[in-house]
């Protein structure tokens, strides 16, 4: 009970964390845009701690600045209480696997190095998703630094996990997803999709491995396409002011939220959905 608390708090304080890396982040200046005190804004009020408390703050203040009165976004506790579900919901999943391989002390003790390091990379990994999927749906574009990393840390953490049993189907499972993207993105010279597409489908191939890449990204497309219909279906309802009455077919919908959907429901569930599995046991 204690430590699903102290998980839940720390994935609130990540959380806060991350609104600052998602508000901040500058392409050029990744790590320089994410410097200084937090501040309002609007008002540009110097915020104290008592202030930047997760969650707590935002209810206390009713969710405005104590400065200017200007309205918070509710972005702020969402994506803090989101990130403090997952860390708990990954610590949870993560030790109920662990636990079937504790037989002795000794084991004990060798997995639970192994279940820490598994923890913390997947904390760090669900961290970037949020960071990527919150930005996407901002600025309509994938930060190079975040897509990277997520490769970067996949391929490690494959590499060294699987260091010995390590098929190069698996190595080659990030280039392998990435090329249709990037055909995609060349051939039509960005109209269809973005880039960075193809970079984030680079980590989800290590991440995931080629079958269980393939699989997210085909749900991805097909979770995509349902929440494009329904867009346009609602588009014709006149009443619903908060909806673009010229949504189309060819509107620009970001596509990574869709993608980290998909990486992230595959991952818990390895749904094999084009029963492609059978080929590679």
């Amino acid at each position: 009970m204690y430590i699903s608390i102290f998980i839940f708090l720390l994935g609130l304080v990540v959380g806060s964390f991350l609104n600052v890396v998602i508000l901040r982040l500058d392409e050029n200046y990744p790590i320089k845009g994410i410097m200084g005190r937090s501040h309002c804004p609007n008002c540009k009020k110097k915020l104290n701690w008592y202030e930047l408390i997760p969650v707590f703050s935002f209810l206390i203040q009713r969710g405005k600045c104590r400065g200017c009165g200007k309205k918070i976004s509710w972005q702020y506790p969402i994506i803090e209480t989101a990130t403090g579900l997952l860390f708990l919901l990954i610590f949870n999943f993560q030790f109920l696997i662990f636990n079937n391989e504790i037989l002795n002390f000794e084991t004990l003790l060798a997995i639970s190095y192994k279940l820490l390091a598994n923890i913390l990379y997947l904390w760090i990994i669900f961290s970037i998703f949020i960071v990527i999927t919150i930005y996407d749906i901002r600025h309509k574009i994938i930060p190079d630094s975040m897509a990277f990393l997520f490769a970067g840390l996949s391929l490690l953490f494959m590499l060294v996990t699987q260091w010995g049993n390590l098929a190069w189907l698996e190595v080659l499972a990030g280039p392998i997803l990435a090329t249709p993207f990037a055909v995609l993105w060349f051939v039509s010279e960005g109209r269809w999709i973005g880039f960075g597409d193809a970079k984030l489908a680079l980590g989800m191939g290590w991440f995931l491995g080629l079958v269980d890449g393939l699989s997210a990204i085909i749900l991805s497309f097909w979770i995509g396409s349902v929440f494009g219909i329904f867009l346009i279906l609602l588009s014709k309802l006149q009443s619903l002011s908060f909806i673009n009455k010229n949504f189309t077919i060819k509107s620009e919908i970001p596509f990574a939220p869709f993608l980290i959907l998909g990486t992230i429901l595959i991952f818990f569930f390895h749904w094999d959905v084009l029963g492609l599995k059978v080929f590679f046991i």
